[in-house]
């Protein structure tokens, strides 16, 4: 059941988050202009934070609040929300930092190779290296048990490679896959 909202004007907005079990954009008859946890009713199951130099301190949970103030981000992510998953990523070091709920406490989850595992839903996020819209550099991207997961450009390209392929055989079988059908 939905709960009535104190602080309407006390938010936090996530740089990005993933909410599980709620319709998205496309299946509401509205358009969904924002996620507004007290009108849809479940908390995400896991926000990303991009820290920049001015947040960092908030968003690592290394600030108190001052009376009559709104709630830091750490304290509503860890403490109200309850997001079973926070993550923080220092663009500028390349540092990605993975925290769990256990009980009422986020606890660091080990990164050994920039990336983590959710097991309840079997993806991962992690750094990856490459080019993506021409710019080259470190990236936060899904992968699976199959590894990365491909953009929509990797994917094109794969089904090109793939439409290739099927023609070169179909050609050795003398068969013009361009007079088909």
């Amino acid at each position: 059941m939905k709960q009535p909202c104190r602080h309407t004007l006390w938010y936090k907005r996530p740089d990005w988050y993933m909410v599980l079990g709620v319709p998205t954009a496309n299946q509401q008859p509205d358009l969904r202009l924002s996620y507004v946890i007290w009108q849809e009713g479940v908390a995400p199951f896991l926000v990303v934070e991009l820290l920049s130099p001015g947040t960092e301190p908030e968003d690592l949970g290394q600030t108190l609040r001052e009376a009559n103030k709104p709630p830091t981000k750490w304290e509503v992510y860890e403490g109200i929300l309850r997001v079973p998953y926070y993550v923080v990523y220092d663009r500028d070091e390349n540092n990605l930092r993975a925290f769990r709920l256990n009980g009422t406490r986020y606890e660091p989850i080990p990164l050994p190779d920039k990336q983590f595992w959710l097991k309840e839903l079997d993806l991962g996020l992690g750094l990856w290296q490459g080019t993506y819209q021409q710019t080259t550099g470190l990236w936060l991207r899904w992968y699976n048990t199959a590894g990365w997961i491909p953009t929509l450009k990797e994917q094109a390209e794969q089904e090109r490679q793939r439409a290739d392929k099927l023609a070169e055989y179909l050609r050795s079988q003398g068969i013009d896959p361009d007079n088909l059908i």
